[in-house]
């Protein structure tokens, strides 16, 4: 798969340079932070890459991180596991909250379709998830995809989407994940890539199917 080996490529050079990058960006840690406060349980990083956010929550809940690679998975300082978001490696309801930043772009709609299916499976009842998606920059709308074939020196593959939240808003909602809260952001250059993005919080149904 040319996600996975792309990324199993980069996964050293990926992680000295944004291991840390959360310290950058207070909006994302603020975030984490909701997401910590309304776990109830152990609380699944899907798209962990080398950890980093996972290591930032697991001073707050119990985490475990899954990602495609497993060259990212050997930089984690949390547990960790190498799958596919859209087949999780977990039993059903056994999570109390998700984070996904910024992995479902790497999913075409049907893909992203088949991810949000496992988020709401995973999820126990009321549980919540944080999805964090691109949505535009200088050179890409929503909508449109961007592919990169070299980085840091190596030969990749890598689709990049910039997602449109009313389309994600919708595709979660079929999946069975109601949206409770968006925000949207600028980006800060110093710290990241200069696209817009959006952060799309949602909450499977209760147990009563009422949502509440």
């Amino acid at each position: 798969m040319t996600v996975r080996r792309s990324y199993d490529l980069v996964a050293a050079r990926y992680a000295a340079e944004l291991g840390d990058e959360l310290a950058g960006k207070p909006l994302d840690r603020a975030l984490l932070d909701v997401v910590a406060e309304l776990a109830d349980g152990p609380v699944l990083d899907v798209g962990c890459g080398p950890g980093h956010v996972a290591a930032y929550l697991a001073d707050r809940v119990p985490v475990v991180g899954v990602d495609l690679s497993p060259q990212m998975c050997a930089h984690a300082s949390v547990p960790v596991c190498a799958g596919d978001m859209t087949a999780l490696p977990f039993r059903s309801h056994s999570v109390s909250a998700l984070v996904c930043l910024y992995a479902v772009i790497h999913l075409d709609a049907g893909e992203r379709a088949a991810a949000y299916a496992e988020f709401a499976r995973v999820l126990r009842p009321g549980g919540h998830a944080l999805v964090a998606f691109h949505v535009r920059d200088a050179d890409t709308r929503s909508g449109q995809e961007r592919t990169l074939t070299q980085w840091w020196g190596n030969d990749v593959e890598l689709t990049f989407r910039f997602l449109d939240p009313e389309v994600e808003t919708r595709a979660l909602a079929e999946a069975g994940l109601t949206v409770t809260a968006r925000l949207d952001r600028a980006p800060d250059p110093r710290a990241e890539h200069a696209s817009d993005r959006t952060y799309l919080l949602a909450r499977a149904a209760s147990a009563s199917g009422s949502g509440s």
